[in-house]
């Protein structure tokens, strides 16, 4: 036992079957270059995540691993321990079970805190393991630990108005207008957002930030300073603050807590002058894994085995902001070994993977994705990422590259799985070579997930047994959950977002209906009854679960 215990780390994910020889190899050549902890290298190498490894650990130390975004978080256990206790020791109650409290640190073996906090609450404390970022994020939503960006904004604001009163320019360094711009990109940052609006109307400037995919009011700025802080993002991005009659993009990167998040920036002439959305591209919060991405056991088995084919096309569908890049994302990391060339073709690149070649489309210069895609396959690669099949061009390109024994990967705007099918041919792809090319199509769409903090348990109404069949389930008295709101989840009852999916694997049955020129709906129906799962299933799955909403199920896949 003691022999175990002692061992590397890079050993004990070996003998988990985390990683493989190669890559720890590869990881501990890196490490003699930069001299980081191997676990850093692994992650920033997208080799193994924070938390496979904290699993792995917490196995060798002999408990528990939670995740806790995934827990359920008793109240009662949240009251025994103070927040500034909780900070301080950097633990997080989870349970309370009779005379056990059962709490999740990221060090379990820290016996000094184990100590004090049983003293503290007078129980027996039984301990898990999380990870140290999943403890942060907890600690934050359940004892609200952040900071009050609303109120330094609004004190930025104040000072920004007195600063434009007293003429102050921009330029100067110590601007309170540099301040408040900083400040509107922090709250987006600390909040989860995925883009900032910056909207001027004729007495106000009104920001709003993109939450769990719904906009969410911001604070409101007055209309004088709409010049200032459009000028001052337009700076930061290296755009060409001279011209506001076009529109421009630009590229911020943004210092925040020791790391760089990166923003993609627009610009839109309107009425009462530019329009400014970021599109925050924040690597903390990009989840990438196999595992991670929600699939049950069943579609991930598939999945793992259709993207480890040596040729073909897989393709992944759903609207703008449906998690397609993440899935990407995922598959590749799963895919990326030393041994293997991956090239990616995106508009934009929105994260940059490790030992992966990324290149970026640019229109203007004339580098499209046909262009490149005819470039990429004389770089030798083995698998090749093609952000979206647009045109007739680029649908053959990427065929031809699947017959010469290449694995694409890409993406096509079509509602269901089997509507990429009919999508391809009306863009001049023969039947013949899709049906010999396409290797499945995955479906998917973003659904909110209710809070954990304020969630309670509900039964459905007759209207709604009868809406969903449940009838017809076989545990036919089912219950939903759903959120009350609390500051937490800003009220909304909400708090993160999860995919739901549609798979379909082209089987032989599928390429002789693909090759005779079967219609979407009997493809569909074929593929329904050999099981292939549909969107509403699979969310009424997670609706059952706890999940998301019946509101969420009716919203993304009525």
């Amino acid at each position: 036992m003691v022999a175990t215990k002692t061992k590397k780390l890079g050993q004990i994910l070996i003998d988990s079957g985390k990683i493989s020889p190669d890559q720890l190899e590869l990881a501990l050549k890196e490490q003699k270059q930069t001299g980081e902890k191997l676990g850093q290298i692994l992650q920033r190498l997208g080799i193994s995540s924070e938390k496979e490894i904290a699993r792995v650990l917490a196995s060798q130390a002999g408990v528990g691993y939670v995740s806790l975004s995934e827990e359920w978080i008793a109240r009662e256990a949240l009251d025994l321990i103070p927040s500034e206790q909780a900070e301080k020791y950097r633990v997080l109650p989870i349970a309370l079970r009779g005379n056990t409290l059962t709490m999740a640190m990221a060090n379990p073996l820290d016996l000094d805190a184990i100590d004090q906090i049983g003293r503290l609450t007078g129980h027996y404390v039984e301990v898990v393991h999380a990870t140290e970022s999943d403890i942060q994020d907890a600690l934050v939503r359940y004892y609200g630990t952040k900071t009050d960006l609303d109120g330094l904004l609004q004190d930025a604001i104040d000072q920004a108005r007195s600063a434009y009163e007293s003429g102050a320019k921009l330029g100067e360094a110590d601007s309170p207008y540099i301040r408040l711009v900083e400040l509107i990109i922090r709250k987006g940052i600390d909040d989860g957002a995925t883009d900032i609006h910056v909207e001027p109307e004729e007495k106000v400037v009104r920001t709003r930030y993109r939450l769990d995919g719904r906009l969410v009011q911001g604070p409101f700025l007055p209309a004088d300073l709409q010049s200032i802080v459009t000028t001052r993002l337009k700076i930061l991005a290296g755009m060409n603050i001279s011209e506001v009659r076009i529109p421009q993009d630009g590229r911020i990167i943004f210092k925040i807590n020791n790391r760089q998040v990166d923003l993609r920036v627009s610009s839109f002439p309107s009425v009462h002058g530019e329009t400014i959305v970021c599109r925050i591209l924040d690597k903390q919060n990009l989840v990438v894994g196999l595992g991670k991405l929600g699939m049950n056991k069943v579609m991930a088995k598939s999945f793992r085995q259709d993207i480890s084919k040596p040729h073909g096309i897989f393709l992944v569908t759903g609207p703008t902001g449906s998690g397609k890049t993440t899935t990407l994302y995922s598959a590749l990391s799963y895919l990326n070994q030393p041994d293997t060339k991956i090239i990616t073709l995106e508009d934009p690149v929105e994260y940059e993977l490790p030992v992966i070649s990324q290149a970026q489309i640019n229109v203007a210069k004339g580098f499209t994705f046909a262009k490149g895609l005819r470039a990429i396959l004389r770089q030798d690669p083995d698998i090749l990422l093609v952000g979206e099949i647009r045109d007739h061009e680029t649908a053959q390109l990427a065929i031809r590259a699947a017959l010469t024994g290449h694995l694409v990967f890409s993406t096509l705007h079509t509602n269901t799985a089997v509507g990429a099918i009919p999508r391809l041919i009306d863009m001049g792809i023969e039947p013949f070579l899709l049906s010999a090319t396409l290797v499945s199509v995955l479906a998917q769409r973003l659904v909110r997930k209710v809070c954990p903090v304020c969630r309670v348990k509900e039964e459905p109404t007759e209207e709604q047994r009868e809406l969903l069949r449940l009838d017809e389930l076989e545990d036919s008295n089912p219950t939903f959950t759903v959120g009350k709101g609390c500051p937490s989840c800003r009220d909304v009852g909400y708090s993160g977002r999860c995919a739901v999916f549609e798979y379909l694997r082209v089987d032989e049955r599928i390429r002789h209906m693909i090759n005779d020129g079967s219609s979407a709906d009997a493809i569909q129906a074929a593929a329904v009854e050999d099981g292939m799962r549909t969107l509403r299933q699979d969310t009424l799955d997670k609706l059952l679960a706890g999940k998301t909403s019946l509101t969420e199920l009716m919203r993304v896949v009525s």
